[in-house]
């Protein structure tokens, strides 16, 4: 199979996976959200940077280095597996023994038990840390949908069933650990690879070596990432951050999954071609404008349908929610565009380069956020905004010099597809203020007919003007 053939192949298996797994995951936190209160939800928000965290010292950037490495051993596979599981017990000590003082931070005793509980995932998530990567360095996607998707739905029936019988926040914790244990079995019993008992020194210091610097990155992006949600839980209520966690959590839909399912494909992808920069430019520059073309107007389209949506699925009591979202949402258009972004630096082994740019860009948000908490959740919310674009410029502009692709072209590249789906979106934003004024139109109604004006009207206008990106789709995917 060639480069091409393997990319396409596993760029459609991961975007299945991610998209199909979140999906279910979606529907389930909706029957969930229509159950629990927001509060409960808001809970388990604040163990996210904890969880981040220890997770991003778990992985270590390990497994990472393994993907980017020409033929790695089996010692070598063995060596990561038994640091990453080791690491996590040790992390899962620490945790067990902060638990009072994170219950004391937020003014929440009830986390201290959650956590001590929520924490043995460590653990679990650390047995097919090396599975995993082996089925990523192999571009093996369709494995990864199958072991996945069933790890999503037999956590989710175990969070309904709980949510029903009266278990409030503690039904979110076991589905969150059963979906660990499942998929653990499943890497198990799907991949063909066991651990040695060995630990090669010189095969640590080796991934070691490259690693640290990006598990400090992650640990930077992570905090980062979370600081929005520990603010707002330190210093509001577990009500808000409820509403908060779950807009994110829907914005996020599109973007993360995009993001994730294109990191997974093109970080094997730029590692094959790393020593040919014209190659690389070229296929960096089409992952660009593809990802984009299909993010930005989904986004913006969510944005637009946001309140008739959330009165719909979730009730209407989540509506104080609908304005943190669509912020939200257009935060979340450049997203993908950084985690591929950063991939260039990986695969290019500069992973110093990678904890250089992480150190500045948080270094600018925390002076950022310190300077608008006066402003309250609105002011957290846009600053998140304006985060999202000057980060991905710095994050390009690094980039951008490695493989001769200077940021002035990138930007001309993106803005069709943004100017595109922004004026897409204001004609059904007025479409839809109409409908409710004149009609006085139900949820469901806006939904679908603001739902299918957007996507005729934004496809048959890139269709109309050529963007490349639809060019490029028809020719690799429909062989038009």
């Amino acid at each position: 199979m060639t480069l091409r053939e393997k990319t396409i192949a596993g760029l459609l298996w991961s975007i299945t996976e991610q998209f199909s797994s979140k999906l279910i995951g979606i529907l389930i936190s909706i029957f969930l959200a229509r159950i629990l209160a927001p509060a409960e939800f808001g809970l388990i928000a604040m163990l996210s940077v904890f969880i981040s965290i220890g997770n991003s010292l778990i992985e270590s950037g390990l497994t990472s280095s393994l993907i980017r490495t020409d033929n790695p051993t089996n010692e070598d596979f063995s060596t990561v597996f038994f640091f990453n599981l080791f690491g996590s017990i040790i992390i899962y000590g620490i945790l067990f023994f902060s638990t009072p003082y994170i219950a004391l931070f937020y003014r929440q005793e009830q986390l201290i038990n959650i956590i001590r509980v929520y924490g043995i995932s460590f653990i679990i998530n650390a047995l097919f840390t090396v599975q995993s990567a082996r089925l990523t360095k192999a571009m093996n996607f369709k494995i990864q949908t199958l072991i996945n998707i069933p790890s999503v739905i037999g956590g989710g029936i175990t969070g309904l069933t709980l949510a029903y019988a009266g278990y409030g926040v503690w039904s979110l914790v076991w589905m969150m650990l059963c979906s660990s244990s499942i998929s653990t079995l499943m890497y198990w019993i799907y991949s063909d690879w066991r651990p040695m008992l060995t630990f090669n020194t010189n095969s640590f210091k080796k991934h070691f070596s490259f690693g640290y610097k990006m598990t400090l990155s992650g640990i930077l992006e992570n905090i980062y990432r979370n600081t929005f949600v520990i603010i707002i839980g330190k210093y509001y209520s577990a009500t808000q951050l409820g509403f908060y966690s779950r807009a994110e959590s829907l914005s996020q839909l599109p973007s993360t999954n995009i993001s994730i399912a294109l990191g997974k494909v093109t970080y094997p992808m730029f590692a094959s071609i790393t020593h040919d920069n014209e190659k690389l430019k070229v296929v960096y520059k089409r992952v660009l404008q593809q990802v984009l073309f299909w993010n930005a107007p989904c986004l913006v389209l969510l944005c637009v349908i946001a309140e008739p949506l959330f009165a719909f699925l979730l009730t209407e009591k989540w509506l104080p929610a609908v304005p943190y979202f669509q912020i939200l949402c257009i935060a979340g258009i450049m997203y993908p565009l950084h985690a591929y972004n950063l991939n260039i630096l990986k695969v290019k082994g500069r992973s110093d380069l990678l904890l250089k740019l992480e150190f500045i860009k948080k270094t600018i948000s925390v002076a950022g956020i310190l300077m608008v908490i006066p402003f309250e959740i609105f002011g957290l919310l846009y600053f998140q905004l304006g985060c999202s674009f000057l980060f991905y410029f710095i994050n390009s502009v690094y980039s951008g010099k490695i493989i001769s692709y200077p940021v002035s072209e990138q930007i001309g590249d993106i803005f069709p597809t943004i100017g595109l789906s922004a004026i897409t979106g204001l004609l059904c934003r007025y479409v839809d203020i109409q409908m409710v004024k004149q009609f006085n139109s139900v949820d469901i109604d806006r939904i679908l007919i603001i739902s299918l004006l957007y996507l005729l009207a934004y496809l048959s206008c890139s269709n109309m003007i050529r963007l490349t990106a639809i060019t490029d789709f028809k020719h690799l995917i429909l062989k038009k």
